[in-house]
């Protein structure tokens, strides 16, 4: 997909700078051709020569080499190339990119390129959270910048949280599906994600345990094979991918009517873990205990069935209707239960027991539920898992 592709690779001065080079090794590998630029804080943490040494030429550091101005011109060097990446992405790269600045070579590229641009943020993760970060972030995005990462995990600062830099070979995939129409283009892909929060007073509600990661992940993927997806999500903790068309909800009524106008879909994918009840007598103020030791009466409802008013659709109906399944014993059985009494085409099941820490974790080992049987995988990943769902509904689709 990369194969004779021109990258111009902006490298930010940030420890994550280290994985440029190996990054710049896994690019030529696949045939792209790699033109680097550091910045001067990115000489702090690698060399030139070790960039020379793996993309096979000099890489360029500064503005203002008269030799380098005459025989190509940072003009010319910001559009020779097919897409321009940015790994890692600082907190002050970022904000010069949404500023407009231009004081050095690095954001004076930025400036003049008439290309893709792609960044890979890295940064402490209060500075990822901090608003001006975010403001810079949308900023970005809006103005068609795409974005891969940041990670969760732990830093070199000591501290915990989302601000890692996307591995090699995640940039490496978004670079792909950069230049990849992919076998999803020109599709609708709608996906539902993360809990519902059902109100019991003003401060209290009820939930499923549910992060929101393998749904997000899942929007990733069908994003990277080229689909249009609407991403309609409950309160996760996870954030949504960028790139997707994002709707967010509290409770199970409003993802239901999310759903209703996000149609028409070519496909639907109902990962979210819907809580079924909502409580039908919630409290306008918060419920005080009564001193007395009497419990209060809540009175429970059932929420709309989402996943089997769209697969029971008479008009409209999703080519592909995809629900999951959350179980903690018989998972087969019941997921194919599931299935006939839904009416959906596949039911994708997994065992959410404790002990397998699939539920907020990293990992997922499901079995695809279809009417001509159950197909086990192997436990994967939640990106691995969800990468391969979308190839399989794309497969689909493509039959259709």
């Amino acid at each position: 997909m990369i194969s004779g592709k021109r990258i111009l690779l902006i490298i930010g001065g940030g420890i994550a700078a280290y994985k440029c080079l190996e990054l710049i090794r896994r690019l030529r590998d696949q045939g792209a051709a790699v033109t680097p630029v550091l910045t001067q804080a990115a000489q702090e943490f690698v060399t030139p020569l070790s960039v020379a040494a793996l993309a096979g030429q000099k890489p360029y550091t500064h503005l203002f080499d008269l030799t380098d101005e005459a025989e190509m011109g940072h003009i010319e060097l910001s559009r020779a190339s097919d897409l321009v990446v940015v790994a890692p992405a600082t907190a002050n790269l970022m904000a010069k990119m949404a500023g407009g600045h231009a004081d050095d070579l690095a954001s004076t590229l930025l400036m003049a390129t008439d290309k893709p641009v792609l960044i890979a943020p890295a940064m402490n993760v209060r500075m990822w959270e901090h608003p001006a970060t975010q403001r810079n972030l949308a900023q970005l995005l809006g103005d068609g910048i795409r974005s891969v990462g940041p990670n969760e995990g732990s830093m070199a600062c000591g501290e915990f949280g989302l601000g890692r830099m996307a591995e090699p070979d995640e940039i490496v995939s978004a670079i792909a599906a950069q230049f990849a129409e992919g076998p999803l283009a020109g599709r609708h892909v709608l996906i539902t994600s993360g809990p519902t929060h059902e109100p019991i007073d003003p401060v209290r509600y009820i939930a499923n345990r549910s992060s929101g990661a393998q749904g997000a992940a899942l929007a990733a993927a069908c994003r990277d094979l080229g689909a249009r997806v609407s991403f309609v999500t409950g309160p996760a903790s996870v954030p949504p991918p960028h790139g997707v068309d994002v709707i967010k909800v509290e409770t199970a009524a409003q993802m239901a009517k999310a759903v209703t106008e996000a149609l028409p879909a070519d496909a639907a994918i109902f990962a979210a873990a819907v809580a079924d009840w909502r409580v039908d007598n919630a409290a306008n103020q918060k419920i005080k205990k009564s001193g007395d030791g009497a419990l209060p009466r809540l009175s429970f409802a059932e929420n709309p069935d989402i996943l089997a008013s769209v697969a029971q659709m008479k008009k409209g109906r999703p080519t592909l209707v995809v629900g999951f399944a959350a179980e903690t014993e018989n998972l087969v059985d019941h997921a194919q239960a599931k299935l006939a009494r839904k009416g959906c085409d596949w039911i994708v099941a997994n065992d959410v027991s404790p002990e397998t820490g699939i539920m907020g974790g990293a990992y997922n080992a499901v079995t695809l539920i279809t009417r001509t049987g159950a197909d086990p995988w192997p436990r994967l990943s939640k990106s691995e898992t969800a990468a391969r769902l979308a190839l399989r509904v794309a497969e689909a689709l493509g039959q259709a």
